[in-house]
């Protein structure tokens, strides 16, 4: 995201954008690579409300937080990156954003600080983060799978 010191994200967090809703999509390749046909599109303040669930030392994927097949990829990003950047923003009644991760346990670069930032409070929390890459280079955390939160 850009020009974030301009932007109010608390407000963003609560436009709902005519969601939550669910599409069935019928392409097989989609259907493969996400297991299955039921595609979530929530409002960003469903992401926030979820990611609030998660305590210390455990992890969430932004896969992983709606109860259909999988969500929509490109706006759960996005509403992921709102929950985090309206977070920052508030000085009480902080959501631990920085518990949320991408796919396959990777650090999300558009938080707050970047993942510099998200590094130091996934360790303060007892995760162990990795570096992979030698030119494109990624953070993960160790075996985040075994800190995954079930909701």
């Amino acid at each position: 995201m850009a020009n974030e010191d301009k932007k109010d994200f608390n407000v963003m967090l609560m436009d709902s954008k005519d969601m939550p809703k669910i599409q069935i999509i019928t392409d097989e390749k989609s259907i493969e690579k996400y297991g299955g046909d039921k595609m979530y599109f929530a409002p960003p303040i469903d992401y926030d409300k979820v990611m609030r669930l998660v305590p210390c030392g455990k992890l969430l994927t932004v896969g992983t937080i709606s109860g259909a097949d999988f969500t929509e990829p490109i706006t759960a990003g996005i509403f992921v990156s709102i929950v985090a950047w309206a977070s920052y923003q508030r000085t009480e009644d902080k959501t631990p954003y920085w518990r949320t991760l991408k796919a396959n346990g990777e650090l999300n670069a558009k938080y707050p600080g970047g993942v510099e930032a998200q590094k130091e409070m996934l360790e303060k929390e007892g995760h162990i983060v990795m570096q992979k890459g030698r030119t494109n280079i990624k953070y993960y955390v160790k075996d985040y799978e075994k800190a995954l939160f079930a909701l």
